[in-house]
C-alpha cells in the first residue's frame, strides 16, 4: 500500500488525503446526527409513555374516588335506615307516652340521632380520608360487619401503613372495600381476619376468610380480580389471591415502603 501510494504524484496524494478526510468527517457527522436523532426519538417515546401512565394513574384515582363516594352513600343509606330510623321511631313511641321518664328517653334519642346525622354529614366528601388512618378505617369496617351479626371479625396490625400518600390510601381503601364486599357476598364466612405487617422492604395487608372458597384455576366471568390487581400496580403494589373450595380465601396486598 505504501509503495502504491508512493507511485502517485504528490499533488494527487494531497487530493486523496483531503478527500478521505472529508469522507470520514462526513461519515462521522452522519453517524453523530443519526445517534442524536435516535436518542431524541427515544426521549420523545419515553415522555409519551410517561404521559400516558400519568393519564392512566389520574383516571384510576378518579374512578377510585367515585367508587368510594358511591360506597359511602350506600353506607349512609344503611345507617339512615338502621340507626337513625330506629332512633326516630323510638323517639316517636316515647313521645306518645304519658310517662315523664319516657319523654326524657325521647330527648336522649333525639340527641343521639343528631350526633349520628353530624357524623354521617362528615362522610359525604372525601376529607375523612386524610384525617382517618388506614388502620382506623379497616377497624371501622370490621366493626360494622360484626355489628350486623354477619360474622366474627379481627384485626392485627403493626401500623406499617401509618404513613401513606393520599393516592396510596385511596387505592388501598377501595381495594379493601372490594375484598370485604366479595367476602360478604360470595364467601359466606364465619370469620374475616385482617393482618397488617411488614416484611423487609414491603408492607402487607392479608384479608382472610374461612368461607366456601373457590377454584382459582377456573376463569371468572367478571373482571374484579384483574381490576384490583391493576389498581395495586398504579401505586407500585401487588395483588395476589389464593383460595380452594371449602378452604376459604386469602388475599395479600403488598406495597413497598416509599424510598
Amino acid at each position: 500500500m505504501t509503495e502504491s501510494l508512493s507511485m502517485i504524484p504528490p499533488d494527487n496524494q494531497i487530493y486523496i488525503i483531503i478527500f478521505s478526510t472529508i469522507f470520514l468527517g462526513g461519515l462521522m457527522s452522519t453517524f453523530v446526527v443519526a445517534m442524536v436523532f435516535i436518542h431524541r426519538q427515544r426521549q420523545a417515546q419515553s415522555r409519551q409513555k410517561m404521559d400516558q401512565m400519568q393519564v392512566e394513574f389520574e383516571k384510576t384515582l378518579r374512578h377510585v374516588e367515585n367508587e368510594i363516594h358511591q360506597e359511602t352513600l350506600t353506607q349512609i343509606g344503611r345507617d339512615l335506615h338502621d340507626n337513625i330510623g330506629q332512633l326516630l321511631s323510638l323517639t316517636k313511641l316515647n313521645l306518645n307516652s304519658s310517662k315523664p321518664e319516657k319523654h326524657l328517653e325521647a330527648r336522649e334519642c333525639v340527641n343521639e340521632a343528631i350526633k349520628e346525622v353530624r357524623a354521617l354529614s362528615k362522610t359525604l366528601n372525601l376529607d375523612w380520608v386524610e384525617s382517618l388512618s388506614l388502620d382506623e378505617y379497616i377497624a371501622q369496617q370490621l366493626q360494622r360487619i360484626q355489628a350486623t351479626g354477619f360474622c366474627e371479625t379481627s384485626l392485627q396490625s403493626d401500623r406499617s401503613f401509618a404513613e401513606l400518600k393520599k393516592e396510596e390510601k385511596l387505592v388501598l381503601i377501595r381495594v379493601v372495600q372490594e375484598c370485604l364486599n366479595n367476602a360478604i357476598k360470595h364467601a359466606q364466612p364465619d370469620r374475616i381476619a385482617i393482618r397488617i405487617s411488614k416484611n423487609g422492604r414491603a408492607r402487607h395487608i392479608e384479608i382472610e376468610d374461612n368461607g366456601q372458597g373457590f377454584d382459582t384455576s377456573k376463569q371468572s366471568n367478571g373482571s374484579g380480580m384483574y381490576n384490583l390487581s391493576k389498581r395495586m400496580e398504579t401505586i407500585g403494589g401487588k395483588f395476589s389471591l389464593s383460595s380452594a373450595v371449602g378452604k376459604g380465601t386469602l388475599v395479600n396486598l403488598e406495597l413497598p415502603f416509599s424510598v
